[in-house]
This record gives structure tokens, C-alpha cells and sequence, in this order.
């Protein structure tokens, strides 16, 4: 190797979009586990979708006056010229695949998906420039009762996760567009009355998406933005109806809520519902789950009229919630069940044999062969470091009994040996939480 080869630099990932280390996966597995078995509980399919999209897909999508479409898209000319942008959302990707596939004709859908999205913003923890989402996205159901349904999916999950006591559900109506736009008209009249109290983005969008400015988190602007009219005073009535049947099905099924008037979304396309799950247990006020309805994205990228619901959700915040509130279980660590160690090369064979009976056995035992040799005393420091509870030992002896020795190395317990015909039954208690004879 040349002198200029060693001194070239060292390549390290683009900052913000981070490696999932194997540490770290066991939690992942385990979350989207609980996510994928409880999409299969309420009826709904997964789809997936491209990373890269043409982006005329998200400008006529999420809007061309949006943060997402003017600073934070990851855009770039392919060899043919064309116009490509990696996903900054799914729901965009979601309703392009359903229209060419012909999943919104004459039917309803109920859909969910998973996967990377990328957005070029400062990245912070929770937050990365390489993130993931889990998103529900459903077709062709106009009534709360589909509202309801995405609402108290999201809520059993919070449950089935132990979050349900550290998250608030915040809703609120954006109304239809005729009544969006009779209250633009007014929003934008009482901010030109108070426009040297707006900073600069506020000021920007006045002109363009004024009601963005009611999700500013600009804390020298709270008190304008408290004193401008609000969109719930302004609904049309088949929207109000709408969100009162809604409430009171959440009433019903006991579903706490705050009504936020301010709680606009940062898409264009949303309309009538909007509802985020928010969370003070990160520090300040946070979103892990975010949605709400978008009737008129469909048509708006070219079909017919469908109604439409949905919401995403982070994994890398809900994650870290999980890790900071001390909630990961034990089986979202990964650990494993058993080390099977050879004391010689002589076991190595049937040590191997045995980890493949055992698997064949217990399907959902967790066990790892020794491999690479070494002395004995090396052996147990590997066992050790493996994390599992037992050792099982395979040496002369126990080959010429038909026994295996039990080590435990977790608890201060003399080791055990036993033939190997009852080694089966005696993992089984292991795994079902049992304590071992």
C-alpha cells in the first residue's frame, strides 16, 4: 500500500444518517414486531414504496411554499435528467402507488408501511437527516368512524408499549377548503395589522401559507399568534359535525384528548382532521405521531375524489422515549438464551448437532455455539461476554454419558449436569420464565 493510500481520509457516514449497531436492533425488531401484529389485528396491509420519487410528486404534494419542498428535500438530476427527489414522507409515495395500481377504484383501503425517509434539517437527537416512519394511510371512508379507528390504533399501541401514560392526543378541524379560504382571507388581514411583530419566515409566508404561522415555535411571536382568530370559529357546518361525531366516539372508547386550535400540520394537503400525539418527556413538547385527513390529495395528483386518512409516526423518537422512560423489556434486548461451548475439539461436532436438535425443538430459544477454539479459560470469558444465562457444556465426560453440564452465568448457582434427553423440557422452563430445579 502506498504512502498516499494510508493517507487518504477516512470515510464515515453522511452526518445525520446513522448506523443501527447490533445493539441496538434487538429494540428495533421488537418495536416494529409490536407494530406489524397490531396492523394485522385492525385488517391492514403493508405497502412499500420507492425511496426516490420524481419530485414534481412532493411539490404538488406537500406544497411548493412548505419548509419540507424549500429547504429540506434531498433533490438531484439523474443520468436521463429527470428530476429526482429521495422520500422526505411516505404519504405522498403511498397514494401514487395505490392510483397506478388501480387500489382506489371502486374501494376502500386500509394500508400501512415502513421504511427510511430523508429530509436535509439540522440533526439533533430523535431527529436525523436519515430517519424512519411507521405510517397508516387509508382510502375511500369519508366518515369519523375511520378517524376514530387510526386515532385508537395508535392509542393501543401507546398501551402495548407502556406510553400510554406519557403522551397527550391533541386534535383539531382545518375544515374544507372553501372554509380554509374564507378564514386565510381573515388570518392574513389580522397578521398585516401586527406584521412588525412576524420574523422573517412568518412574514414570508403571509403571502403564501399564512396559516403556517400558527405553528410557529417562535416564542417572541406567542402572543400575536394566541390573538389571532381561530379556524374552530370559522368552520363550515358539515365540518363541525364531522369533528363532533369524532369527539364524541373518542369520548366513547375513553380516549383522552386536548382540542388545539392551533394544531395546523405542516402539509399541504390536510384538511378536517388533524390530530399529534405530544410528549413533554423528551424535555420540551414533542410530536412522536402525527396525521390527519387529506380528501383532496388524490385528486390533486390526478384522480378521482377520495376521501382519506392517515398518520406517521417516528421510530427514532418513540426509540428513544422508550430508552429514556426505562420501558425496553427484556425481550427487546436480545439476549441470548444459551452459549453451547465445546471443551475440546473433540465436542465440537456434536455441540454443533446439538445447537441444530435444540433449534429444531425450540424455535424461539436463542443459542449460540462457540466457534474459533482457544483455551478453556478464553471459552468461558466468551460465554460470559455473550450475555446468555447458561452455559452448556460438552467435554469428554458428558460425550461418554450422553449428558450436558448447565452453567449458569447469571446467577450464583452451582453448575449442573443432566442427560441430554431431558434438556428440552429443561429450556422450555427456561423460556417460559420458570425458575430452573
Amino acid at each position: 500500500m502506498s504512502k498516499s493510500d494510508t493517507n487518504q481520509k477516512k470515510i464515515q457516514a453522511i452526518r445525520g444518517m446513522n448506523d443501527l449497531l447490533p445493539e441496538q436492533s434487538p429494540l428495533w425488531q421488537y418495536f416494529e414486531g409490536q407494530v406489524r401484529a397490531l396492523m394485522g389485528r385492525y385488517g391492514y396491509d403493508e405497502i412499500r414504496t420507492p425511496v426516490v420519487e420524481q419530485t414534481a410528486l412532493f411539490k404538488r404534494s406537500i406544497g411548493e411554499v412548505t419548509d419540507i419542498v424549500e429547504k429540506e428535500m434531498y433533490t438531484f438530476n439523474d443520468r436521463n435528467g429527470d428530476s429526482l427527489t429521495l422520500r422526505p414522507e411516505g404519504t405522498a409515495s403511498c397514494v401514487r402507488a395505490a392510483m397506478e395500481h388501480g387500489l382506489l377504484h371502486n374501494q376502500t383501503q386500509r394500508l400501512w408501511y415502513q421504511g427510511p425517509m430523508f429530509r436535509h434539517e439540522r440533526p439533533q437527537k430523535g431527529r436525523y437527516r436519515q430517519f424512519h416512519q411507521i405510517g397508516v394511510e387509508t382510502f375511500g371512508l369519508e366518515g369519523p368512524d375511520i378517524d376514530a379507528e387510526v386515532i385508537l390504533l395508535s392509542a393501543r399501541l401507546w398501551q402495548q408499549l407502556g406510553l400510554d401514560q406519557h403522551v397527550t392526543l391533541e386534535l383539531n378541524s382545518l375544515g374544507s377548503s372553501e372554509a380554509r379560504a374564507a378564514y386565510r382571507d381573515l388570518l392574513v388581514a389580522y397578521f398585516e395589522q401586527h406584521a412588525e411583530a412576524l420574523d422573517e419566515d412568518s412574514q414570508r409566508r403571509l403571502g403564501s401559507n399564512p396559516m403556517r404561522i400558527l405553528d410557529s415555535k417562535n416564542p417572541a411571536m406567542a402572543e400575536v399568534i394566541e390573538g389571532a382568530p381561530k379556524l374552530m370559529d370559522h368552520l363550515d357546518e358539515a365540518s363541525r359535525e364531522h369533528f363532533e361525531r369524532l369527539c364524541a366516539m373518542l369520548d366513547a372508547a375513553g380516549i383522552a384528548y386536548v382540542i388545539n386550535p392551533r394544531l395546523v400540520r405542516g402539509l399541504d394537503y390536510y384538511g378536517r382532521t388533524v390530530f399529534e400525539w405530544t410528549t413533554t418527556a423528551l424535555g420540551s413538547q414533542g410530536t412522536v405521531c402525527a396525521g390527519g385527513r387529506y380528501d383532496g390529495l388524490v385528486e390533486q395528483l390526478g384522480g378521482k375524489p377520495t376521501p382519506a386518512v392517515g398518520f406517521a409516526m417516528g421510530i427514532e423518537r418513540l426509540i428513544l422515549l422508550l430508552e429514556t422512560l426505562e420501558l425496553v423489556p427484556a425481550e427487546a434486548r436480545g439476549a441470548l438464551d444459551v452459549y453451547l461451548l465445546p471443551m475440546d475439539e473433540a465436542a465440537t461436532g456434536p455441540a454443533l448437532l446439538l445447537g441444530e436438535r435444540l433449534r429444531e425443538a425450540l424455535p424461539e430459544l436463542r443459542a449460540q455455539l462457540h466457534c474459533g477454539g482457544g483455551s478453556f479459560k478464553s471459552r468461558m470469558k466468551k460465554a460470559d461476554k455473550s450475555g446468555a444465562r447458561l452455559a452448556l457444556l460438552l467435554g469428554e465426560d458428558e460425550l461418554a454419558e450422553g449428558s450436558v453440564t448447565l452453567k449458569f452465568l447469571r446467577e450464583e448457582r452451582e453448575q449442573q449436569r443432566l442427560p441430554r434427553a431431558e434438556l428440552v423440557d429443561t429450556l422450555t422452563s427456561l423460556l417460559n420464565g420458570e425458575t430452573l430445579a
